[in-house]
């Protein structure tokens, strides 16, 4: 069992720890073995404000789709969670949609819709289409936390005159955090990773970090694209890793 585990382990991040050598070359090209070790491609990213910008758009971008599905995804969540209507399926169904449909048809349609528009090269085009993409998950999370919600709760700060605005942010938002929280991370990792959609929908100043890794590969092979990578992976790795504390955190108030 504990080597089926390390095969897998080993399967899954071989290829990520190959870029991490391949990031500190001290040669001209990617290679593997490297020929020696330098941080000079780390500050070549510093110092390119190409890359500085390209990642400066993916925060701006990334932030705004977590903001945007957050709003649309948690009353979405509860309306489904808590209301019976007909059609309940259907449009969940819907909302679900981009979960199951290729990012390239996406990024396609996409590219017709706002080329129409002329809304491509716009951030706001791209932050609309990850904003479709991201809101399905925190759809999940934030049901998933429903699930358990007691809301007798709800009922109890409504017979003490509590409105509903005052009874989502003093009672239902503070018992929900670790989903809602979850599911921004993820959405924040969605917009921040994605490639296909942005290849799409950015060109010029607008392009985002990934889309300027991908752009990279394609006209000049530089080393400088590895340590690109290595700093995305950590920054993704580092939410992941506040996504698994958030969830043992959750898990262990259930517990008690």
């Amino acid at each position: 069992m504990y080597i089926y585990a390390a095969l897998l382990l080993a399967f899954m991040l071989g290829p990520l720890l190959i870029v991490v050598p391949m990031s500190l070359t001290s040669g001209t090209s990617l290679t593997f073995p490297t020929p020696g070790y330098s941080w000079r491609w780390f500050r070549e990213l510093a110092d390119d404000p190409r890359w500085l910008s390209s990642f400066v758009n993916s925060v701006l971008i990334a932030s705004s789709v977590t903001l945007l599905s957050s709003v649309l995804g948690i009353p979405a969540a509860m309306a489904l969670a808590w209301t019976k209507f007909p059609g309940k399926r259907v449009i969940y169904a819907i909302i679900a949609a981009p979960l199951v449909v290729p990012v390239v048809i996406v990024g396609v349609a996409a590219f017709s819709f706002f080329s129409a528009l002329g809304m491509v090269g716009n951030k706001l085009s791209i932050i609309l289409t990850h904003t479709a993409l991201a809101v399905p998950v925190m759809l999940t999370t934030v049901m998933a936390s429903l699930s358990n919600f007691d809301r007798t709760l709800v009922r109890a700060a409504a017979s003490l005159g509590a409105g509903p605005l005052l009874i989502f942010f003093r009672v239902v938002l503070p018992l929900i955090a670790p989903g809602v929280v979850s599911g921004a991370i993820i959405a924040f990792i969605i917009s921040f990773d994605e490639v296909v959609v942005a290849s799409f929908l950015s060109t010029g100043e607008e392009r985002t970090l990934p889309r300027m890794i991908f752009s990279g590969v394609r006209e000049s092979i530089s080393p400088a694209i590895a340590s690109a990578a290595v700093l995305l992976v950590l920054f993704s790795a580092i939410l992941l890793i506040l996504i698994g504390w958030l969830q043992s955190r959750t898990s262990k108030s259930r517990a008690s």
